[in-house]
């Protein structure tokens, strides 16, 4: 799909690794809204990674860093903090590093090797992340929906990439539809149903507070590592 100035492309975890040029990775339920919510706290940066084991050889690494994430969406026990924003708001991170491992949003990031420009988002940072994204018209930008599998799924991650899109073709659109499909995703029913701790109602709030960060989410790769950390656009700053 074409704009006057970008060309808008989407993929899955499946097919992520052959993207190239700009790369969106998003994860509404619930991993880059977590991200998002711990750099509000003050947190430095978040490292990414796709296995457990990752995780925990980087903490012996970086032994003052938080390790927060999930496995099929449960805590996983050594883990400071499961995916959750729930648990995240009211901590002071100042400063932190933290490392997230998830089913699906830092598999989205690990897996896009080819991408010149990665960036991870949520609807909390979709604003941000489109006002950056506009430093690179004429660009191609592939939105990863790191929630759709073969059978389905990822309409929270769609409606985050059609919310940024139609940011970018310069619309201003109400956020109340795009939300109402994050809200009647399958993900979010499987959410409420399950009724665990990990899996608080309160989670579905903070991940459909549209625009409610100044920041997009940017993720470099500093020699063996990806990096995410909070950039306010220039438009913005």
């Amino acid at each position: 799909m074409t704009s006057s100035s970008f060309v808008f492309q989407r993929a899955t975890l499946e097919t992520c690794a052959q993207a190239t040029d700009i790369v969106v990775v998003i994860d509404v339920l619930r991993a880059f809204s977590t991200a998002a919510y711990a750099l509000a706290a003050g947190a430095e940066c978040v490292l990414l990674v796709g296995d457990v084991e990752e995780a925990f050889a980087l903490k012996q690494r970086f032994p003052h860093a938080l390790i927060v994430g999930e496995v099929n969406g449960f805590s996983v026990p050594g883990f400071d903090f499961c995916n959750s924003p729930t648990q995240i708001v009211g901590q002071d991170l100042r400063g932190r590093t933290l490392i997230q491992r998830t089913t699906a949003g830092t598999q989205g990031v690990v897996r896009a090797q080819q991408a010149r420009h990665i960036l991870a988002t949520a609807f909390c940072t979709a604003r941000a992340t489109a006002d950056y994204l506009r430093q690179y018209p004429g660009h191609t930008i592939t939105f990863v929906i790191t929630g759709q599998r073969a059978e389905g799924g990822g309409e929270e991650d769609a409606a985050c990439a059609d919310y940024i899109e139609a940011l970018l073709r310069g619309e201003n659109p109400p956020p109340a539809p795009f939300i109402r499909r994050v809200r009647e995703s399958s993900t979010a029913r499987k959410f409420l149903a399950l009724g665990s701790p990990d899996f608080p109602p309160s989670d579905l709030d903070y991940c459909t507070a549209v625009d409610r960060f100044d920041f997009a989410m940017v993720v470099n790769r500093e020699d063996d590592l990806f990096v995410l950390r909070a950039v306010v656009p220039a438009a913005r700053g």
